[in-house]
């Protein structure tokens, strides 16, 4: 196996998940006792060029097809996110109505639509039909394809290309960079978000990795990808979004634009934390499975004592957790999540049935894991009120470790 960047032979290993099934790949009632392919969920790290990343096992295609269940206009704090990014993008980089917006992976018009409310030009690419259509009920155009240098080619040149939780989700990034360079004019700007791999690592955030993550991203190594390419990134911010977040914004390397010292400044922070060196990549799984073998230590006792336990959140991240502790359903009763497209499916290999939140209130568990922890705050709040059922219901989170809250 060689690196997708620099093409070195990948030694060392980051972390073993063991063999999953895609986390995205919810199962109907049907599909319960037929056989689940497994792919491997082994993760690589290049002591070149430090690219975190996994082999293609599955390929993209199969991973976002037609049926692809993750809807990004569920959560109302990503929406509102998304809406003061907008907000602020028009702002920096004078967007109007002669302006040409493209979105990569644009989902359900989660974004796109404040644009569009603003009456921006504007286009998303996005090759999942299920989420595709939504976002065209909404008004917003859409072309169901993968983005790459090809496809970049057709497009009308766009005074910002945007892509949200998409970068780490590309097998070939190099095309895929290229691909922004060819589609981006002369004065534009790109803004990638990504998860930033230095809060994976120093919060033991290993159930972000999963088969549609191909690479676990740091500025250093993202820096020099865009540059290989003829891009170089002028500023960065740390989001606090998908349990710590980069916001890179890049433009063409002939482009006479200040450099903001932010850059620097975030290199030298992941430097301090050795991720320019193959020692900071080393301990990662060791900490990791005492996160395992504590939730593990819980879980056992609780069942023990007779205490109810269930989940909320159908999240791809509840599914590399579960699947890594081997918790099935005689465990946890249900999971609960708002998204209709989830309800009444399983997730892939535990088999916990996804129900409405009505479920709660109808069986009072003693425990609620809450999966999808960069949004515990949400959830909580949308379970406020479950204080008027004192003595019968505990939050419980596992990452970064083990947390009950009553």
């Amino acid at each position: 196996m060689k690196c997708r960047h620099c093409g070195k032979e990948l030694k060392y290993e980051f972390i073993d998940l063991f063999n999953s099934p895609p986390s995205n790949s919810y199962l109907t009632e049907e599909e319960l006792n037929k056989v689940e392919v497994l792919y491997p969920l082994k993760i690589w790290v290049c002591d070149n060029c430090f690219l975190v990343q996994i082999d293609e096992y599955k390929k993209s295609d199969e991973i976002f097809n037609v049926d692809y269940a993750y809807f990004s206009s569920v959560s109302s704090s990503w929406l509102s996110h998304c809406q003061k990014y907008v907000d602020m993008i028009t702002e920096r980089l004078n967007l109007d109505k002669k302006s040409h917006v493209v979105e990569i992976a644009s989902n359900d018009g989660y974004l796109l639509q404040y644009f569009k409310e603003k009456a921006i030009p504007s286009l998303g690419i996005e090759p999942t039909a299920s989420t595709a259509i939504v976002a065209k009920e909404k008004g917003i155009n859409v072309i169901e394809e993968f983005f790459n240098s090809k496809l970049a080619k057709s497009l009308v040149k766009s005074d910002l290309i945007l892509g949200n939780n998409v970068l780490a989700h590309i097998p070939d990034i190099n095309d895929f960079v290229k691909g922004l360079k060819i589609a981006l004019k002369e004065n534009g700007t790109i803004t990638m978000e990504f998860p930033h791999l230095l809060n994976l690592i120093k919060y033991n955030q290993f159930d972000t990795i999963y088969h549609e993550h191909f690479s676990y991203l740091s500025l250093l190594t993202v820096k020099r990808i865009f540059t290989s390419q003829g891009l170089k990134i002028y500023d960065v911010e740390e989001l606090s979004t998908h349990g710590g977040s980069l916001r890179i914004y890049a433009t063409h390397v002939e482009n006479d634009i200040k450099i903001e010292t932010a850059v620097d400044e975030l290199i030298t922070k992941e430097k301090s934390f050795n991720l320019n060196k193959i020692e900071g990549y080393k301990n990662f799984e060791k900490k990791c499975q005492k996160i395992k073998w504590d939730f593990l230590d819980f879980i056992v006792n609780a069942k023990k004592k007779n205490k109810t336990v269930v989940a909320y959140g159908a999240a791809a991240k509840g599914n590399t957790f579960l699947n890594y502790c081997g918790i099935k359903s005689d465990v946890i009763d249900f999971v609960v999540d708002r998204s209709p497209f989830k309800q009444n499916k399983y997730l892939p290999m535990s088999h916990i049935p996804i129900v409405d939140e009505e479920e709660i209130m109808k069986n009072k568990p003693d425990y609620i894991l809450i999966l999808p922890w960069n949004i515990k705050d949400e959830i909580i709040n949308q379970l406020d009120y479950l204080k008027n059922r004192r003595g019968w219901t505990k939050f419980v989170l596992a990452i970064p470790k083990l947390k009950v809250i009553r």
